[in-house]
C-alpha cells in the first residue's frame, strides 16, 4: 500500500518517562502503519503501554524518540499550539467517562468542538444535529445528560468527537461503563461508523469488543507482539 494512504505512520517511536532516578520505557520502538478507512483495536494488559501508545496517537503526548505521521503531517515536529490545533482538526476522542457538560444540552455538547474551531452558531447546529442523527439520537438534541442514559450519553460523546469530522476516531475503553446490551449498541454503531468510511480506532483490554474490530494490535512490556486481522 502507498505510504499516502495512511492515515496513522508510526516509525520507531519511544516513550520514555522519569521516575525518580529510574527510566521506565513505556514504548520500545513501534513501528506499524494504518491504513485510512481501518478499524483496529490496540489491546494489552495494564502497564502493557497501550494507554500511553492511545497519548501519542491522540497528540496528548510526545514520542520520546521516533516519528508519527498523521494524516501526513509529522506532528513530533510541532509545538504545542499546533499539536492543539491537530486534535480538534484530525482527531476525535470517545472515552469512558463521556465527559460531557452537565448542565449543557445534548446538541451544545456536541457543537462545543465546532466553537473552538470559531463556527458560527448556526452552522454548529445544523452540523450538531446532523451528528445526533447519524449516531440516532437526533430526537433527544434538547436534553441534558442527566436525563439521558448511559448509552445515550456516549452516543452524545461519539457525535462529538465525529462532528469535526475527523481523520481519525479514538475509542478509549468506550463501553467501559455500559452494560453488555447496551455496549453491543454502541459497537454497533462503531462497525456502522468503519463500514462508512471512518477511521476507528479502539483502545481495551476486552476481547468481546476487540473481536468488533478487523485488524488486533496486543501489546506487552511496551511492545507490539502481534498484529493480526480479525
Amino acid at each position: 500500500m502507498n505510504r499516502a494512504d495512511n492515515v496513522i505512520d508510526v516509525q520507531g517511536v519511544t516513550k520514555t518517562y522519569a521516575s525518580g532516578a529510574l527510566q521506565v520505557e513505556a514504548l520500545r520502538g513501534l513501528t506499524f502503519t494504518i491504513a485510512r478507512g481501518e478499524y483496529v483495536a490496540i489491546m494489552g494488559p495494564s502497564g502493557s503501554g497501550k494507554s500511553t501508545l492511545m497519548n501519542v496517537l491522540g497528540c496528548l503526548d510526545r514520542a520520546t524518540t521516533g516519528t508519527y505521521k498523521l494524516d501526513g503531517i509529522d506532528v513530533s515536529q510541532l509545538d504545542d499550539n499546533q499539536l492543539a490545533e491537530i486534535r480538534l482538526k484530525k482527531l476525535g476522542f470517545v472515552f469512558q467517562g463521556f465527559n460531557l457538560l452537565a448542565r449543557t444540552d445534548a446538541l451544545r455538547n456536541v457543537a462545543l468542538p465546532l466553537f473552538y474551531a470559531g463556527m458560527p452558531g448556526k452552522e454548529r447546529e445544523r452540523l450538531a444535529l446532523e451528528r445526533l442523527t447519524e449516531v440516532g439520537i437526533g430526537d433527544r438534541a434538547r436534553h441534558k445528560p442527566t436525563e439521558l442514559s448511559g448509552g445515550e450519553q456516549q452516543r452524545v460523546a461519539i457525535a462529538r468527537a465525529l462532528v469535526n469530522d475527523p481523520a481519525v476516531l479514538l475509542a478509549d475503553e468506550p463501553t467501559g461503563n455500559l452494560d453488555s446490551k447496551t455496549s453491543g449498541e454502541i459497537l454497533a454503531l462503531f462497525d456502522g461508523l468503519s463500514s462508512g468510511g471512518r477511521t476507528v480506532i479502539v483502545v481495551t483490554h476486552d476481547e468481546g469488543v476487540a473481536s468488533r474490530a478487523r485488524r488486533i494490535l496486543r501489546m506487552l512490556d511496551g511492545v507490539i507482539i502481534s498484529d493480526t486481522p480479525t
